[in-house]
């Protein structure tokens, strides 16, 4: 039995939650996979997975020394890409995770001109508007929109976006603009589930909060819809000033009450701390910040003359 092999199968089986996950992620037949773990619990002489119909559950015993596995794997890792030349020259993968529409918009282009920029790195960008744990994901890049919490991680801001109130020119041609916040109660809303509550809109902060209640004609789970659902006349959106800027420059919404929910909410590029920075994490920062900023300082350009 080969022990590391053994231990990387444990590790992708828990990540991936079944024997058959670990199967395809490593490549290797099931009954192999299946043998290995047999032979594995056999050489510790202790049972380490559970295995039921719908999921596979570690003992006491296997969550002990599936994390003792975990560690011995990064290290191996680490001194691997050590002595291939990672820390002397940008070169491995990176996994980059983005909140969706801000990838799909800012970062994924930046990422296709720092592979142009850098051949022997390849990038792997995961899109969730869900928090991706760094360490348990081995993610080496985050972009983080919100306030950071206090924690080990490693943040360089670099801009910052808000919350913008619009709606179609056709929707406001037929029930008028709101003059204030209040004025919101009167109108259709489309709400952005997920990010916001779906019966009311908080503005301001502290002293100043305050929450409006909204009648929302339409609901959705993603940004993209919610811009879509707007520009189609259904009603007031409200969405992060990265999210609706390019439909508010093409003309298909307009800004309503400027300036009315201009909190910043700061953009950030996280990482993990370490002693060593591998130079391909560098080089993505050094060539991803100052674009991010120059994108994020034209987008509120933008809107301030909107």
């Amino acid at each position: 039995m080969d022990r590391f092999e053994a231990m990387r199968t444990l590790v992708a089986a828990v990540d991936g939650g079944s024997l058959s996950a670990a199967s395809r992620a490593l490549g290797v037949p099931l009954p192999t996979v299946s043998r290995w773990m047999s032979e594995l619990e056999a050489h510790l002489g202790a049972r380490l997975l559970v295995r039921t119909s719908r999921k596979l559950i570690l003992t006491e015993a296997g969550e002990a020394f599936a994390a003792v596995a975990r560690r011995l794997l990064d290290d191996l890792a680490e001194a691997e890409r050590a002595a291939s030349g990672e820390y002397r020259e940008p070169r491995g993968e990176l996994l980059v995770t983005a909140p969706i529409m801000f990838g799909k918009l800012h970062v994924a282009p930046l990422v296709h001109a720092f592979l142009a920029a850098y051949p022997p790195v390849s990038v792997r960008l995961i899109l969730s508007d869900h928090v991706i744990d760094l360490v348990d994901a081995h993610v080496d890049v985050a972009v983080r929109i919100g306030r950071m919490p206090d924690s080990q991680l490693i943040s360089r801001q670099v801009g910052h976006v808000r919350w913008i109130l619009s709606a179609s020119p056709d929707y406001l041609a037929r029930r008028g603009e709101p003059d204030d916040l209040e004025a919101l109660r009167d109108h259709d809303c489309i709400a952005f589930e997920g990010l916001q509550t779906y019966r009311s809109w908080t503005f301001g902060s502290g002293a100043s909060e305050r929450t409006v209640p909204i009648k929302p004609r339409f609901s959705v789970n993603t940004a993209d819809a919610v811009v879509e659902a707007a520009a189609a006349g259904l009603g007031v959106a409200r969405l992060m000033s990265y999210q609706v800027a390019p439909a508010i420059a093409d003309g298909r919404l307009v800004q309503i009450l400027h300036r009315q929910d201009d909190r910043p909410t700061p953009v950030n590029l996280v990482h993990q701390p370490q002693p060593v920075q591998p130079l391909k994490r560098r080089a993505f920062l050094d060539y991803v910040a100052p674009r991010l900023s120059l994108a994020l300082e034209k987008i509120e350009e933008s809107l301030g003359k909107a």
